[in-house]
């Protein structure tokens, strides 16, 4: 099954968690949590740690985010995770990796598995899809 929709960020919070021991990169890693708020087929609300190395100035960096949404896939009602990464160069998404973290559905989404993905259209519009599947029965 396939559930699309679009989100917007609601908060972004860096922190001042730092990796430690410090190790000196070309990137700075830096740490935040996020808020974001989803309508459509995917409807909700997420919290996300977030990590990224990543340069402000050019755009260049990769990031790596652990999210745990509630709301509803396609009217069915529960929570799960999710991770997703991606690298850019200032312009695109690469070496994308979305995946649904095993056993962490609750409610009618409980026993969910499957993968996804994640665009922004040029008018900045963010849109999401799970590509899932429910244990039988459920």
């Amino acid at each position: 099954m396939r559930a699309t929709g679009t989100f917007t960020v609601k908060a972004f919070v860096p922190t001042e968690l730092k990796p430690d021991p410090a190790v000196s990169t070309g990137l700075p890693v830096g740490v935040a949590t996020m808020e974001k708020r989803f309508e459509g087929e995917v409807a909700g609300r997420s919290a996300t740690l977030f990590t990224a190395a990543f340069d402000q100035t050019t755009g260049v960096g990769t990031y790596v985010a652990m999210e745990s949404f509630e709301g509803s896939l396609c009217g069915r009602p529960g929570a799960f995770n999710f991770v997703h990464s991606a690298t850019t160069s200032g312009s695109d998404r690469t070496a994308e990796f979305f995946t649904i973290v095993p056993t962490s559905g609750t409610g009618e989404l409980a026993g969910i598995s499957g993968a996804g993905g994640m665009t922004v259209d040029a008018d900045g519009t963010h849109r999401i899809w799970f590509d899932y599947e429910l244990e039988a029965g459920r």
